[in-house]
């Protein structure tokens, strides 16, 4: 089914015909998108059987159900998804099936303390809904000591009987970087109070710009520190084939265990956070349709532009008018911040003048 899906994609701009040969081998499977895959009775004989054949697995749960989550056996990576900071917030976004779906989550989460390959809290950041309350997403990091904190803005994906999202809903890619840090920070005051509760220590390690999406990392698993220059060094990423070998003689030998730092991997220095690329691979050509290119590149603290989509600086005068225009805008909104307006079904839609310039294109030069 894989292989004749990826066919499909042949002769498509912007398809590297290298990457469609290797695509045409499975390596990896995403056991996710597709209902809750934990609750199959028999998950783990899926996962060694993906294990036997090369290929890597990653598991995303609800956290939902507790128990199978604890006799599951060694994934390249365990997701629980992480959807809100309160018990109010997840009942209104995720509408769980059960009365004590909060506890099960938080129970899901003290579990994966107990697991020692990789471990992800996913936060899904949906503008208007979930994207405040930063205590609450830190004590539920908190339970779980997870290896990874991945921080991803909502993609929307059209209206729905089933969802009260609308585009406006979607954070960009700087909101959720500006979420990230104060969440870090949260954390790094857990930790430093100390205590039985306290979490290890989190520093934000990777970001990828098009998927919108930032990795907080646990320091003691993944970092290096350069005594002499004071620089760190991340191994974020997997070796898949170290992972696949630890994982057959775990298989065959249930005394034997092993753990993340076992089979990491160094973080190229263009997925790291800062890094110019923002998480894009300079080997790589970014492909774009025809009027899909920013007409601006950067912009001041009010959302203002001040460089083209060459990059180069606005002129004075320009960046006069554009002032003039946010100046308007926030005169007419009331108010400089974001504005959540309750709309018919229980949707929100969120009113932020310092987007109201992100979203335009140019085409003329492409």
């Amino acid at each position: 089914m894989h292989v004749s899906m990826i066919r499909e994609a042949r002769g498509i701009p912007g398809v590297v015909p290298e990457r469609y040969q290797e695509a045409l081998t499975v390596r990896h499977c995403a056991l996710s998108l597709v209902g809750e895959p934990i609750m199959y009775p028999r998950i783990n004989e899926l996962l060694m059987d993906l294990h036997s054949r090369n290929i890597s697995s990653f598991l995303v749960t609800n956290g939902q159900h507790p128990d199978a989550i604890e006799t599951l056996i060694p994934v390249t990576q365990l997701y629980v998804s992480v959807d809100a900071p309160t018990e109010r917030s997840l009942i209104d976004i995720d509408r769980p099936l059960f009365h004590d779906a909060w506890d099960r989550l938080r129970r899901s989460l003290s579990l994966l303390r107990k697991k020692r390959q990789r471990t992800v809290a996913r936060l899904t950041v949906v503008k208007g809904w979930n994207s405040d309350e930063i205590q609450g997403y830190a004590e539920l990091i908190a339970l779980g000591h997870v290896s990874l904190v991945e921080v991803k803005g909502v993609t929307f994906c059209g209206k729905s009987d089933a969802s009260n999202l609308n585009m406006s809903n979607t954070p960009w890619h700087h909101e959720v970087v500006a979420l990230t840090v104060t969440l870090q920070q949260e954390l790094a005051k857990r930790t430093a109070a100390g205590g039985p509760d306290a979490p290890p220590l989190y520093d934000i390690a990777c970001e990828h710009q098009h998927s919108c999406c930032i990795v907080l990392a646990r320091v003691d698993q993944f970092a290096l520190d350069d005594p002499n220059t004071g620089q760190r060094k991340w191994n974020t990423w997997i070796d898949f084939d170290k992972f696949l070998m630890l994982s057959r003689q775990s298989e065959q030998d249930p005394s034997f265990t092993f753990g993340v730092e076992d089979y990491t991997a160094e973080t190229p220095a263009w997925a790291t956070f800062g890094s110019i690329e923002q998480g894009f691979d300079p080997t790589d050509q970014r492909y774009r349709k025809k009027g899909k290119a920013p007409l601006y590149t950067k912009f001041d603290s009010r959302g203002v532009p001040t460089h083209d989509f060459r990059g180069m600086p606005l002129s004075t005068l320009e960046l006069e008018r554009l002032n003039s225009v946010m100046d308007e805008k926030i005169a007419e909104m009331g108010s400089p911040v974001t504005v959540v307006k309750e709309m018919e079904g229980g949707a929100k839609s969120v009113l932020d003048p310092s987007l109201m310039f992100r979203g335009l294109v140019v085409s003329s030069q492409y």
